[in-house]
């Protein structure tokens, strides 16, 4: 997940349906320093309204072959990130900061892309902000991934 609005499909009987994805409620752009941030929430509100109304009749269901297409097994590289931003989360849960700052640091060079580990680093210092834009300033691409409301064929 990026950011919120983020948002999961779960049915009555537990299976995911749709993965992790941006759940904004309207669409919207907006620019920030040059750069634009965009929500597609109109669509995403009316394949959450179908879904709501057809059960897994909806158009938007993924098929199980289209969601092990979205939903890939994570790299080395990735998991080891995850095991070092979970060790300086329990660091920092023990107050040895200057340890956990290391491997929030390590998960963010192992996994440069997820603004997770970025985020959680940023929310204990004064420059969340400005740490926030330079990242958003210098990222590639959309800050949202645009939604793919349908299977592919």
């Amino acid at each position: 997940m990026v950011n919120v609005p983020a948002g999961v499909w779960i049915d009555e009987q537990g299976r995911v349906v749709r993965p992790p994805e941006t759940a904004a409620p309207k669409t919207q752009e907006l620019k920030i320093g040059g750069k634009s941030i965009t929500t597609q929430g109109d669509d995403y509100v009316a394949a959450l309204r179908d879904w709501v109304a057809k059960g897994d009749k909806s158009e938007f269901v993924l098929s199980d072959d289209e969601y092990k297409r979205r939903v890939k097994e994570r790299s080395p590289q990735e998991k080891e990130a995850d095991a070092a931003f979970k060790l300086a989360v329990a660091l920092h849960d023990k107050g040895q900061n200057e340890l956990a700052a290391k491997w929030w640091q390590r998960a963010q060079t192992l996994n440069p892309e997820s603004w997770n580990y970025h985020r959680q680093d940023w929310s204990f210092s004064t420059d969340a902000g400005k740490k926030w834009m330079e990242k958003f300033q210098n990222s590639q691409g959309d800050y949202y991934p645009k939604l793919e409301l349908k299977d592919k064929k």
